[in-house]
């Protein structure tokens, strides 16, 4: 894969969620891959909103920014298009380029992010 960010990396309960997530959708680590290949660099890199990524609002953190990324292409979900149900949650430091994954989670088995996971590793305090 071609470096589009200078740093990809991803926090120890990600890699968690993603082992996890893998056993049940099997593409879903290469699917990662094209998803920062494309879709991120689509957003960060050219400005290119497909309305898919946005911002998470009411975090009171100024710094990263926090996005939930609402369209991702799972082949294993055959059918579904962008609109699999798989959410990503990461965090983009602008000031170094370096985009680092949260969360991912399946909207099936859960409904939202984890705010305390965030606010634990990005609040001034955390």
């Amino acid at each position: 894969m071609k470096k589009i960010f200078n740093e990809v990396k991803s926090l120890p309960e990600f890699d968690k969620d993603l082992k996890i997530l893998n056993k049940k959708f099997r593409t879903l680590k290469y699917d990662l891959d094209i998803f920062t290949e494309k879709q991120l660099r689509l957003f960060h890199k050219l400005g290119i909103d497909n309305k898919g990524i946005v911002q998470i609002s009411n975090l009171s953190i100024k710094y990263p920014r926090i996005y939930k990324a609402r369209k991702f292409a799972c082949r294993a979900l055959k059918g579904k298009g962008s609109a699999s149900g798989i959410r990503v949650i990461y965090a983009y430091f602008e000031d170094e380029d370096c985009v680092e994954f949260i969360e991912i989670y399946y909207k099936g088995d859960k409904e939202n992010e984890d705010r305390e996971r965030i606010l634990r590793h990005y609040s001034k305090g955390g």
